[in-house]
């Protein structure tokens, strides 16, 4: 694991949560967050160099560097005990695919931290599962603006995230959940952010196209497939 924890004013605390973080998730959502995590697995198999951003305990990393023996990664994180929990579950399971993998404790809002690197550049492939929640939409556009020239021609970007459902009779209901959701995460993490910020249209600025997208619990969860072309096919 390289790099010191970047701690700037303001960021949220996740190492409190880092050894029981999944038994939350569980308890809360059951299976379905790890589901939408995986919902476009199938499709990234072609994938070479990728970015994540924010995966946590490493659960949704396993998984991609099983259904891809050849993806190299840059994870970055801002919690050193999120970190540490992934690297330990990836070199329990493969010391072969820990090596294919270099974790950066670093902060999303400060994306020169983590691509100051002259080899920072021709990823393929940006993964983003429930942690774009947890910025402004001006950071999104800062962090959105900041990956555009380290991306490949044909690159993708996952997102996974939060959403209010359509249905009018649940779209209340799901407003009070992610309400609930910021109000938690505030009291055990300091979280500052208290809204879903719209990171489609920061997408959008930077010239990505929505290419599919699957939702869970009526819409409550998504988990979107970004292109640089509406045609784009695996």
């Amino acid at each position: 694991m390289t790099g010191e924890a970047v701690n700037p004013r303001g960021a949220a605390n996740f190492d409190r949560l880092a050894g029981i973080y999944r038994w939350l998730e569980y308890a809360s959502f059951g299976p379905w967050l790890q589901r939408c995590r995986c919902a476009h697995l199938p499709l990234l198999g072609a994938a070479r160099r990728a970015l994540v951003l924010g995966d946590g305990d490493g659960r949704f990393l396993r998984r991609l560097m099983g259904a891809n023996p050849e993806v190299v990664a840059d994870v970055v994180d801002l919690s050193p005990g999120m970190l540490r929990t992934a690297d330990r579950r990836l070199a329990r399971w493969s010391p072969e695919a820990r090596r294919r993998l270099r974790f950066r404790c670093a902060d999303m809002r400060l994306p020169a931290s983590f691509l100051d690197s002259a080899d920072a550049q021709g990823y393929d492939l940006v993964v983003s599962h429930f942690s774009l929640d947890c910025l402004s939409g001006g950071e999104v556009d800062r962090l959105a603006a900041a990956i555009l020239p380290r991306l490949a021609g044909e690159a993708i970007w996952v997102v996974s995230e939060f959403s209010v459902c359509a249905a009018p009779l649940l779209a209340p209901l799901s407003s009070t959940a992610i309400a609930s959701l910021y109000r938690a995460f505030g009291l055990l993490t300091g979280l500052s952010v208290r809204s879903l910020p719209d990171y489609a249209a920061s997408l959008r600025r930077i010239g990505l196209h929505l290419d599919r997208e699957v939702g869970f619990l009526a819409g409550l969860l998504k988990s979107q497939v970004w292109t640089r072309s509406g045609d784009w096919r695996p």
